[in-house]
């Protein structure tokens, strides 16, 4: 009667002449975290910043509402008070949202710098570790053929 082969010990031993390389996986961990500490940066600074600037432009809404809350001799006076508020609010509008802007293409720019930059370690860390690889596989090859 035909006995079936046991091929796990065969895997193990297939398995075991291929080496595995983990300093290529922590090098590629150390990068990514690198990396996202570094983007992590870009994007507090950026909510901080724009925090201070929404702060700024409240504060400044607000002192210029006083002037169109106090009472007024004439009537007109009142019209006139809320057009210069008007006025004063857009240019303020304009101001804040070109400093918004400002922010957001910082963030664009930095951000673009880092994922360059990562792609450049990305790739050489990769190459040098599929170049590793082969040369491992080569090897173990090379010693399982003269076995």
């Amino acid at each position: 009667m035909a006995k079936t082969q046991d091929f796990t010990a065969v895997f193990k031993d297939v398995m075991g002449s291929f080496p595995v390389d983990t300093k290529a996986m922590e090098d590629a961990f150390k990068t990514q975290v690198t990396l996202n500490e570094k983007m992590s940066s870009v994007a507090l600074t950026a909510a901080g910043k724009s925090a201070e600037l929404s702060t700024k432009w409240t504060k400044e809404t607000i002192a210029k509402m006083g002037d169109l809350t106090k009472a007024k001799a004439e009537p007109a006076d009142y019209a006139k008070s809320v057009t210069d508020f008007a006025s004063a609010s857009a240019e303020s509008a304009a101001e804040h949202m070109a400093a918004f802007a400002e922010i957001a293409k910082k963030v664009q720019m930095e951000t673009v710098e880092l994922m360059l930059a990562a792609g450049k370690d990305i790739s050489e860390e990769a190459t040098a570790a599929v170049k590793k690889a082969t040369d491992d596989v080569t090897a173990a090859a090379k010693k399982a053929t003269v076995k």
